[in-house]
């Protein structure tokens, strides 16, 4: 009977700590801030407008 409790003890820590890390990796993730270049036709109409 005593081993069944500490395997039970041991799962229930891991499974603690796999879904901590999990939430810890998705707060790191979506504090993450993206940047994208704009498009080569995006520039290419502003200096045309520019010209003009």
């Amino acid at each position: 009977m005593g081993t069944y409790v500490v395997v039970g003890v041991i799962s229930v820590v891991v499974v603690i700590l796999v879904v901590w890390l999990s939430l810890v990796t998705l707060s790191k993730g979506y504090g993450y801030k993206h940047s994208v270049d704009p498009l080569p036709e995006d520039t290419e109409n502003e200096d045309k407008t520019k010209d003009d």
